[in-house]
């Protein structure tokens, strides 16, 4: 499988650069960061979660986890895990657990832990288990706009 259409897509409607790093088949985002050579600290991993209110996706570094209790006080909301299928409607071009972090690119509320945010370099899935996309810390932000909400949502 190649980049996801929908991530491609949005790719290149932002004009912004980017490399893609190949690696071994991964299963886990611990598995990829190994397996492309990646520090887990610059791996972006995405969580998606929903409530009454709908989807929002948590982007952590992959070496952590979302702290969904302190995700659920910052944002005032109850949050708990999108189901397998429910991801699977909404990301229908990526293969499961290969999500890319860019909710925006499906129209999905999203927040960024400071810990990635902070990074110089920031690498994603870009929708199968094989294949990474690599940007600068600058164009992630960009992708991610401006109305993307920033904390400290990992531990």
């Amino acid at each position: 499988m190649a980049i996801a259409t929908t991530v491609s897509r949005y790719l290149s409607r932002q004009g912004v650069e980017y490399d893609i790093l190949s690696h071994p088949h991964s299963s886990s985002s611990g598995e990829t960061a190994q397996a492309s050579h990646v520090p887990g600290a610059l791996l972006a991993k995405p969580v998606l979660l929903e409530d009454e209110i709908g989807y929002l996706m948590a982007v952590v570094p992959s070496n952590r986890q979302v702290d969904l209790g302190e995700l659920q006080r910052q944002m005032n909301r109850r949050l708990g895990l999108a189901t397998e299928r429910q991801i699977g409607a909404l990301f229908p071009d990526c293969e499961v657990g290969a999500l890319p972090p860019l909710g925006p690119a499906y129209g999905i509320e999203t927040v960024v832990d400071n810990e990635i945010a902070e990074q110089p370099d920031i690498f994603f899935e870009a929708g199968d288990h094989e294949q990474l996309i690599h940007v600068s810390a600058e164009t992630f932000s960009s992708l991610l706009g401006d109305e993307v909400w920033r904390g400290d949502i990992s531990h």
